[in-house]
């Protein structure tokens, strides 16, 4: 008896702990959606409220049509563009690279594979103006150029988890493709990559939300309106000169929330699966 008793309010503390970690957790979104539905004078006067006194649905009306004539759908659409691009290209390339590494044998393997690890240590910023100039001289300001192109490139971290998943599918496979008269491309195509749909999963899934998020990028590299991306656009509610209309900005900001979310409750056994097993070597 006393030990169930034991177990049982342990059980009980546990759940607790965990739905009050929850709560805390996703408070900040729950403000965010019910502030959305607040007006200005509202939103930071009633703060701790999560329950509007008038709901105001003009917030979405009034955030959607955007500013300077151009409506949210243009910025939902440059940043869908983008996202769906660069996660496509990256997560192929990266799986791609990923293979040369883990099963062909070529000159320089160690180096190179020394060389990539390294770019991962290498801080983002100190890469920023290299890039600019580059990107620049090629006439790629205003453009997607800067975003999609490098993707076809491969990623560090997308190619290092990638190849630990591959580590753990069986070099004897490959032999028995080979024996039926298969080359390295058409044992990548036919073996490997159906094998490591949880890791391209995961990885896509890293790589969606990176560039949907991604805030840095449109402000160096996008100069006209109607090339933003959401996460960009949605700076642009915020005037230090003038009153900031901050409830279409969180409506937005509800709004831009619905891809993420649903990418992650769609495929979120495949991004657990992925991880859990890229540790796995044969």
């Amino acid at each position: 008896m006393v030990k169930n008793k034991k177990k049982f309010f342990g059980k009980l503390w546990y759940h607790v702990f965990v739905t009050m970690m929850g709560f805390f957790m996703i408070y900040p979104v729950v403000w965010l959606l019910a502030s959305s539905f607040k007006d200005n004078s509202e939103i930071f006067v009633n703060a701790q409220s999560l329950i509007p006194k008038h709901f105001k649905i003009s917030n979405y009306i009034t955030g959607w049509e955007g500013f300077g004539g151009i409506s949210f759908a243009i910025f939902f659409k440059n940043s869908l563009i983008i996202t769906l691009s660069c996660t496509i290209l990256v997560v192929l390339s990266s799986s791609i690279v990923a293979y040369g590494f883990s099963r062909v044998k070529f000159k320089g393997k160690r180096f190179w594979f020394a060389c990539m690890v390294m770019t991962m240590m290498l801080p983002g910023q100190v890469t920023i103006i290299p890039q600019y100039i580059m990107f620049n001289k090629l006439n790629w300001i205003n453009t997607f150029n800067p975003f999609v192109v490098p993707s076809l490139f491969a990623d560090a971290f997308f190619t290092f988890l990638i190849m630990q998943f591959i580590r753990g599918i069986p070099i004897e496979l490959d032999e028995s493709a080979k024996i039926d008269g298969c080359g390295k491309l058409s044992i990548f195509v036919r073996i490997i990559f159906p094998l490591i749909k949880p890791a391209l999963i995961a990885a896509a899934i890293f790589s969606f939300y990176w560039r949907w998020d991604d805030f840095m990028g449109p402000l160096i590299y996008l100069n006209k309106p109607r090339l933003y991306t959401v996460s960009f656009a949605l700076n642009m509610f915020a005037d230090p000169y003038s009153i900031t209309n901050w409830g279409a900005m969180f409506a937005m900001s509800v709004l831009s929330l619905i891809p993420a979310t649903i990418i992650f409750v769609k495929f979120q056994k495949y991004l657990v699966e992925g991880i859990s097993t890229t540790g796995l070597k044969s």
